[in-house]
């Protein structure tokens, strides 16, 4: 490569790209103000181009700098897989593993954490189930689980241990051209009904706690079970929705027929969790929990902060 092009002046580029804001990038990067610009400065010296329009706020991408994010992002998307799938997690000394995860994760990160577990398991009688988080929960701490990663419902549950991962913010979903203006306000969302998680679902008791707090009675017209359809009822026109960036991305059909915006008001969130048994040995939960947070970040969190932005910090990974 160009000398002057570094893998940390790429990430920053990256982060710069998604929220046009020096302080979010460096919130994302974990670098400071002044390093972040001049990463980017070294960064454009080194291609003899600039990237960014640097007389804007927010900044805004040049046309070079457009065309060079999209390989930036592919390295990245690469680079970030490749770690995620080289992580050796030793688990050779189970005699049994058993697996619960949220259906959130179905369409490409489910098969890739199946994938480096089975990897790292020798003589090992091992399930998997994706279900419902409440379902999970249930089989947890009735001990047919080992783990768990499931939403979490800020209870404090007797004998398990729960390792944060995800910070996923409740937002606005609405037929593409509703709404002409953000931040988008409850009132312009009148003329189409509210369509409801069905209520047994732990986010649907989330969305309605969320709800109460803001004293907003809504019509309860649609209750509906299944998370694309919800999205596919959005796309129609039929309604609209609150969702979560993880349930968006799952959604990618129908991006082309809904529009995606921050909850009016304070923001509200959900943390998604790995919970295990606290007789369970802390390095093995330890260890699938550090794996889990890559592929969520190179798989989930940086496809959907390509796509709106305005989630850069919000949606993000959890160290615990």
């Amino acid at each position: 490569m160009l000398k002057g092009i570094t893998l940390r002046g790429l990430e920053v580029f990256e982060a710069l790209a998604a929220s046009g804001s020096v302080a979010q990038a460096a919130e994302a990067t974990g670098l400071s103000q002044p390093a972040v610009s001049q990463q980017l400065r070294n960064l454009e010296a080194a291609l003899g181009t600039d990237l960014v329009d640097h007389g804007r706020r927010p900044m805004r991408l040049t046309s070079a700098g457009r065309g060079f994010l999209a390989r930036t992002e592919a390295v990245l998307s690469e680079l970030r897989l490749a770690q995620s799938e080289l992580t050796v997690m030793d688990l050779s000394h189970l005699s049994t593993l058993s697996v619960g995860l949220i259906d959130d994760f179905d369409n490409d990160l489910t098969p890739r954490l199946v994938t480096i577990l089975a990897d790292s398991l020798t003589g090992c009688r091992f399930k998997m189930i994706t279900a419902p988080s409440l379902e999970i929960g249930e089989a947890l701490q009735k001990r047919m689980l080992h783990i768990a990663i499931a939403a979490s419902s800020g209870e404090v549950l007797n004998g398990i241990v729960e390792y944060p991962l995800v910070r996923d913010p409740f937002m606005l979903v609405v037929p593409r051209g509703m709404v002409a203006d953000s931040p988008v306000q409850f009132e312009a969302l009148e003329e189409l009904p509210f369509l409801r998680y069905a209520r047994e679902q732990l986010i649907s008791q989330q969305i309605e706690a969320y709800l109460t707090r803001q004293q907003l009675k809504l019509e309860q017209r649609f209750e509906i079970g299944s998370h694309l359809a919800l999205m596919a009822m959005v796309g129609r026109r039929i309604g609209w929705a609150i969702t979560t960036p993880l349930g968006y991305m799952r959604a990618a059909r129908f991006h082309d027929q809904i529009e995606a915006y921050p909850l009016p008001g304070p923001e509200v969130s959900r943390t998604i969790s790995l919970f295990a048994g606290a007789d369970w040995a802390d390095r093995v939960p330890r260890d699938v929990a550090a794996t889990m947070r890559r592929l969520v970040q190179s798989h989930m969190i940086d496809a959907a902060v390509g796509r709106l932005p305005w989630l850069a910090g919000q949606l993000r990974v959890l160290e615990g």
